[in-house]
């Protein structure tokens, strides 16, 4: 059914007016891989981090509009990393940037940490491109 193919590109197009830059934080390459191609579809410029610390070394210098962190990764999670960005004596430059958190383990339990650590929102692997658009358009758009 081509209708749908013609409807995701026209809600493609309509929400690819964002002048943002997205963050994504995830060590599997292929993760990172899917989720720039997503976010560059949308007209996002993106920047990749593989782990907590690198991510906190690029927020200390750069304008970050919106973080996709994974949760469980080397050298430093991304909930350990989030707990450092919203820390009151943080280094990065704005510590109320929106993390959405990425994870594989979609477990309450996980979703629960997630949020107790600062993340404002939650996506589960493999992307869904609509949940992804839809947390874009509240996030970026207010």
């Amino acid at each position: 059914n081509g209708n749908d193919e013609t409807t995701s590109l026209h809600k493609a197009k309509k929400i690819t007016g964002y002048n943002a830059q997205v963050l994504v934080v995830d060590d599997n390459l292929i993760n990172q891989k899917v989720a720039v191609g997503l976010l560059e579809k949308l007209g996002i410029k993106t920047l990749v981090a593989s782990n907590g610390l690198e991510a906190l070394k690029i927020l200390e210098k750069m304008p970050i509009d919106l973080i996709l962190m994974d949760c469980q990764m080397p050298v430093m999670g991304g909930i350990e990393a989030t707990i450092q960005v919203r820390a009151p004596n943080s280094n990065v430059l704005n510590p109320r940037v929106p993390i959405i958190a990425l994870t594989a383990n979609s477990l309450n339990g996980e979703r629960e940490k997630c949020l107790d650590a600062g993340m404002n929102d939650f996506l589960s692997k493999p992307i869904d491109v609509k949940k992804l658009q839809g947390l874009l358009d509240n996030y970026l758009n207010s």
